[in-house]
């Protein structure tokens, strides 16, 4: 199983809901880079780790994350 993680970095604002919401830990905001509004953004950091269990998305409050499984 591959899993696609699409995660809109205009509409993240960095809430951080989705980090411990990740059981594989792989889930974190990026301290370098931030969006056009000046949130620094979610990002997977390893996305070979991802069992693509969605709890991410769900833990979103604003849907900025899309998890797909193949």
């Amino acid at each position: 199983m591959t899993a696609k993680v699409t995660i809109d970095q205009e509409i993240c604002k960095g809430c951080g809901l989705c980090v411990p919401a990740c059981p594989r830990h792989i889930v974190a905001l990026e301290a370098d880079r931030v969006n056009s509004v000046g949130y620094h953004t979610a990002a997977v950091t390893d996305l070979a780790q991802c069992i693509a269990c969605g709890s991410c998305a769900r833990m979103c409050p604003d849907s900025a994350i899309t998890v797909e499984r193949d």
